[in-house]
């Protein structure tokens, strides 16, 4: 590792300076600095013995644990890529995935091998599939399989551009896109986040979001084990034991989403938690409504608020508690490191100077290198060397920034994000259904929730249960819409396209804040 910005490195580090330290508190069980060094090192050296290189991706399904980690790190120290795919998705939805990646190697936990092999039989993809653990990768790694023709992988020192991270997130588009980050791309990312968020040595982070999302590696994790903190992780988020680990592990900050937060509040042990080590809950994924936070305030827990994108590795905006008066439902000014403006979203845009609105875009070492194995749409995200976002953002006077809307019809449900464009693809492949289109309405628990419009085949009597059971085989829980609407006929603009405007119109917007029977946080 001759690079000063390689993950691997901070690793050696921390365990020099912290070698009895507990790195990791997984479900009780500790992992020490030492311990978390010596495990990743052998490992990383079998990956090299066993003949994988630099460039070579480690596809894995796993809940959150410290042999995660532990793979993650080696893979850092080895030159791989490691590449968390979502266990919540079904095998025709991560089959896709896994022959976008190419995977050198699968690493599945034991309860999602069979989703794994399904997932690999579908698309015809060839990979070795082993667990990971003492047990599994750790006691013996499978020699790469090298196609004919193909030259064994590069083996050489890892340096700052190499990838360290590929992390799928939806579009607008119906294909998941896969964001490379590099060694360089996490660091600066760590590094502006623990210099915003004040994070040292001293903290106990909480971990609880899954690790096939960017935030559960790049927001708070990574930057605590590069400065020696301690991090309790959680494989799902409860929220009574999550207030009981609160005061149990003396848990100083956490990530999450409003969702989460909205939950715990709603808790009967909230009144009564002991959340005087909770110093500051950083909050991304969506806006964060007013009332929410007052409540946490009168527990005397401050919130962060901030803004990033996976592209971005991912954190772009922050606006730390202190500087919070004044600018309700805003997230923040830029991170140390990171660039942004605005441009009109005009057919010939601008630069927006001073207050004003329009699209967000970012520059800085934190930007991702590209989609993976997506020139034309890796092309598309930027504007030079500045990434764009699809958020339309607003600024005022003190440079604080707002945002106001996003450009394009994602949106984001329980801090997942959902791209009306897949849901719409799996509804319409129903033989029944002609056409279909997903829009979003406010929700109070999940912040946002899909209400869906079906136009079917005319004289077949189809219901939305009927669409709900046929998507039901093909999507993530999260995805599914929380109602569907059958139409005989999809209203549409002058020109064809779909008037989503029209059919946001029909929705009432009271029926849409229930509990819904699928929890996916």
């Amino acid at each position: 590792m001759t690079d000063s910005h390689t993950l691997g490195r901070w690793l050696v580090d921390s365990a020099r300076r912290h070698p009895g330290k507990v790195a990791i508190d997984d479900r009780g069980v500790s992992v020490t600095y030492a311990e978390l060094e010596r495990r990743s090192d052998a490992l990383a050296q079998s990956f090299v013995r066993a003949g994988y290189g630099v460039g070579d991706r480690i596809a894995t399904l796993s809940g959150n644990s410290a042999d995660h980690v532990v793979l993650f790190f080696a893979c850092a120290k080895s030159g791989l890529a490691m590449v968390p795919l979502s266990w919540r998705l079904t095998a025709s939805e991560l089959g896709p995935l896994l022959r976008t990646t190419r995977p050198a190697l699968v690493v599945a936990e034991d309860e999602l091998s069979r989703l794994a092999r399904e997932s690999l039989e579908a698309v015809e993809v060839r990979a070795p599939l082993v667990t990971p653990g003492s047990t599994g990768v750790e006691a013996t790694v499978p020699t790469r399989i090298v196609e004919a023709g193909e030259d064994w992988p590069t083996q050489r020192d890892v340096v700052d551009d190499d990838p360290v991270l590929v992390i799928f997130t939806s579009g607008s588009e119906a294909m998941p896109k896969g964001v490379v980050l590099s060694h360089a791309n996490c660091f600066w990312n760590s590094l502006a986040m623990a210099q915003a968020a004040g994070l040292s040595e001293n903290d106990v982070v909480l971990a609880t979001l899954p690790q096939f999302h960017v935030a559960a590696w790049n927001c708070q994790p990574l930057a605590a084990w590069w400065h020696g903190a301690t991090v309790v992780l959680e494989r799902a988020f409860e929220p009574s034991r999550v207030l009981r680990l609160i005061a149990d592990r003396r848990v100083s900050t956490t990530m999450s989403v409003p969702t989460m937060l909205h939950l715990l509040a709603r808790d009967p042990g909230f009144g009564g938690a002991d959340l005087s080590t909770l110093r500051q809950v950083v909050v991304g994924g969506d806006s964060l409504p007013q009332a929410l936070r007052e409540t946490w305030a009168t527990r005397g827990v401050e919130i962060a608020h901030g803004y990033g994108l996976t592209e971005a590795s991912p954190n772009v905006l922050f606006l730390p508690p202190s500087r919070s008066a004044g600018h309700a439902g805003a997230v923040g000014w830029p991170y140390p490191y990171v660039e942004v403006r605005l441009m009109t979203t005009t057919s010939v845009g601008a630069v927006v100077e001073g207050a004003g609105r329009g699209e967000l875009q970012v520059r800085g070492p934190g930007v991702f290198s590209g989609y993976l194995h997506d020139p034309d749409r890796t092309a598309a995200a930027f504007t030079g060397d500045w990434l764009r976002t699809g958020d339309l953002a607003e600024r005022d006077e003190d440079g604080c920034y707002r945002i106001v809307d996003r450009l394009k019809h994602i949106y984001i449900s329980g801090g997942e994000n959902v791209a009306p464009a897949e849901v719409e693809a799996v509804l319409a492949r129903h033989p029944m259904v002609v056409d279909a289109a997903v829009v979003a309405v406010p929700d109070e628990v999940w912040g946002q929730v899909g209400i869906a419009f079906v136009e079917s085949v005319p004289g077949v009597g189809l219901t939305g249960e009927e669409v709900l059971e046929h998507a039901r085989e093909h999507l993530a829980s999260f995805k599914l819409p929380r109602r569907v609407h059958v139409l005989g006929e999809l209203p549409r603009t002058g020109i064809g396209k779909i008037a989503r405007i029209d059919l946001l119109a029909t929705v009432d917007h009271s029926a849409t804040s229930r509990r819904r029977p699928h929890d996916h946080v």
